[in-house]
């Protein structure tokens, strides 16, 4: 079983790009809700006072299976059950939990940095004037 700072300490350890947050201070059930992001985007979120729901992003293949395998995996704590899943940290093995965890990180990491190219290259293409070979005329 993780505690709270060994969970902080993990998802820190990550990348040296990890932040971590306290975004929901104004809500008064979320308020110790610790957020982990990258590249400006959450991977890992928890109340801190409770780690019996442990969010992470997960493939959303792999969701029935791992729901049917572990008994300490759940539907997330507010968040959309097709993309991310709950996990009970007193209840789960430190290593599959942490598997997890990085397996989340390396989602929206992947995710967001094949966006962030894109969007670099649709933007190289308009300032060098590149016609728009998709275009329909």
């Amino acid at each position: 079983m993780m505690n709270v700072e060994e969970l902080r300490s993990y998802c820190l350890s990550l990348d040296a790009d990890v932040v971590e947050k306290f975004p929901f201070t104004a809500f008064k059930y979320a308020k110790d809700v610790l957020v982990f992001y990258i590249s400006g985007h959450m991977f890992c979120y928890f109340d801190i006072n409770d780690l019996s729901n442990v969010t992470v992003k997960c493939d959303p293949d792999s969701i029935p299976e791992l729901e049917e395998h572990y008994d300490w995996i759940s539907k997330p704590y507010n968040g959309n059950a097709k993309y991310w899943i709950g996990m009970d940290a007193y209840r789960a093995d430190n290593e599959t939990l942490k598997q997890l965890i990085r397996a989340s990180y390396e989602i929206v990491k992947e995710d967001h940095k094949t966006k962030k190219t894109h969007n670099k290259c649709i933007r190289n293409e308009v300032r060098n004037g590149v016609p728009d070979t998709h275009r329909q005329d």
